[in-house]
C-alpha cells in the first residue's frame, strides 16, 4: 500500500482562509490533530452559510458529521494563516461527502487533507431528511 500524497491547490474548487490560534498548538508547538477537523467543519459551515442554503441558529436541516479520516504531510504552527479547500466528491440523498485538505496561505500543495461525511437531519426528530434544494444548489457546482 503505498503512502497517500498530498494533493494540489488545483484539485479544489472553494477555499475559506481561516487564522490559526495560540490554543490550537500542541506541546510539541504545533496545531494538534484534532484541530484539523474543526478547521474542515468551520470551512463547510461558512461555506453554506455564506450561501444562503444553511442557517445555523433557526434553520429546519442541519448536518450532523458521521465519519472523518484526515492524513497529515507537513505540520502547521500558530500564528500561521491557512485556506482549506473542499469539494464535494458523493451528493447523496440526504448525505455529503466532503473531501477537503489544509493549504498554508498560498501554498500549491496539502499540508494535510481529509473528508468527512455529513447527513442532513431535521433539527428536531434528528431523523435524516433528503437534503433540501437550497444545499444542493451550492452543493452541485463543487462535485
Amino acid at each position: 500500500m503505498s503512502r497517500p500524497q498530498p494533493l494540489p491547490r488545483s484539485a479544489f474548487q472553494v477555499f475559506v482562509p481561516i487564522t490559526t490560534r495560540w490554543m490550537d498548538n500542541d506541546v510539541y508547538g504545533h496545531v494538534n490533530n484534532v484541530t484539523y477537523y474543526s478547521y474542515f467543519d468551520t470551512a463547510v459551515n461558512t461555506y453554506l452559510i455564506d450561501q444562503g442554503a444553511l442557517n445555523i441558529e433557526v434553520g429546519a436541516v442541519i448536518g450532523l458529521v458521521v465519519e472523518t479520516g484526515c492524513q497529515y504531510f507537513e505540520p502547521v504552527s500558530f500564528p500561521e494563516n491557512i485556506e482549506v479547500g473542499f469539494r464535494v466528491a458523493h451528493l447523496g440523498n440526504s448525505s455529503v461527502r466532503y473531501e477537503l485538505a489544509v493549504f498554508r496561505q498560498g501554498a500549491s500543495s496539502a499540508a494535510a487533507q481529509g473528508h468527512f461525511i455529513h447527513v442532513y437531519v431535521d433539527r428536531q426528530t434528528r431523523r435524516p431528511v433528503a437534503l433540501p434544494g437550497a444545499f444542493r444548489s451550492v452543493l452541485e457546482p463543487l462535485s
